[in-house]
């Protein structure tokens, strides 16, 4: 990309964060939703880029969309030469935890030079993410207690000082199972594996793996972060549905059995991931409201120069006298 766009798009991802905080906790779920995405629209409209979503969001939530193929950015003039850009969005990761005021929904972008993010159709996804120092030592395939131990072995630690991520589906009853079997513990959530994926990546988090199905567009999401960190994902789809075949085929899936590898899911040079907390979780905290503004913890990262900011801002929109103290 041609210019360092990553402080606009923590722009982006911290005025959907502020839309969507303001309805926490109120039940409503699509409500939450298109506050998210109406702000995130708003706000890639003043971006100087040609973009083009290339995963959006909203179809299996019947939810407003930023959707596949969408252009945004700001109108270019006379003379501009503005870069031409991959965008993949999930305005609001966890539209449920939102809606109950739980903890780790964020809102989420990655970006990056066109061809730079897989096309991910809107289906399943198996999934196994990692950090840095777990990189190249997983297998998809394989069974969970080699992974486990092969994740373990790598951290220096025994199976059961191991914390798994897990999605609370019955799909993954087999796969709960055969973690408690090998010893390690796990931490059922109820929506929204992208920010599980990215603490897998941080020291200190307390998460050392995600495993088990989720959306695969979520999956190039993680894949995108995880570049950034030097983490790695596998994933492989998964029919689960009817009609998922036929849009493998519509997205130019031919071998639907491929185990995708991190640089494969997020294949671009220039990689930005940014992500902002609506409510506090693991790895950011939640937007909170004072008198005179908001305040948001984000985190921006760009794969060109490798960099990493996690960013705690505070946004004064009236006039007053504003008591700002950190913590």
């Amino acid at each position: 990309m041609q210019r360092d766009l990553s402080l606009d798009f923590l722009r982006v991802v911290e005025e959907a964060a502020i839309a969507a905080a303001r309805t926490m906790g109120l039940g409503d779920r699509h409500g939450a939703d298109k506050a998210a995405t109406g702000a995130m629209r708003k706000e890639l409209a003043t971006v100087p880029i040609k973009g083009r979503i290339v995963i959006g969001e909203g179809e299996r939530d019947e939810a407003p969309m930023l959707f596949i193929g969408e252009e945004v950015g700001a109108p270019p003039k006379d003379g501009d030469n503005f870069p031409e850009i991959d965008i993949a969005v999930d305005p609001l990761e966890g539209t449920n935890l939102c809606a109950a005021g739980k903890p780790n929904a964020i809102t989420v972008m990655a970006a990056s030079e066109r061809g730079g993010l897989l096309h991910a159709p809107d289906i399943y996804m198996q999934k196994l993410a990692v950090g840095p120092t777990c990189k190249g030592a997983v297998d998809l395939e394989a069974p969970v207690k080699d992974n486990l131990r092969a994740i373990a072995q790598r951290l220096d630690r025994e199976v059961e000082d191991l914390v798994i991520v897990v999605l609370d589906r019955p799909r993954h009853e087999q796969l709960i199972k055969d973690i408690r079997a090998a010893g390690a513990r796990i931490r059922l959530i109820s929506d929204g594996d992208v920010a599980p994926a990215i603490a897998a990546a941080v020291i200190g988090s307390g998460v050392h793996a995600v495993m088990g199905i989720g959306a695969a567009p979520e999956g190039v999401l993680a894949a995108a972060a995880l570049r950034c960190l030097s983490g790695e994902i596998l994933g492989r789809l998964v029919t689960i549905r009817p009609g998922d075949v036929e849009r493998m085929e519509k997205m130019g899936i031919k071998d639907p059995k491929r185990i995708y590898r991190t640089e494969e899911l997020a294949p671009g040079k220039n990689i930005v991931f940014a992500c902002t907390g609506v409510t506090s979780g693991d790895l950011l905290r939640g937007v909170r409201f004072f008198g005179e503004g908001d305040r948001t913890h984000s985190l921006v990262m760009t794969l060109q120069p490798h960099n990493v900011r996690f960013v705690d801002a505070v946004h004064v929109d009236r006039e007053g006298d504003c008591k700002i103290r950190f913590s």
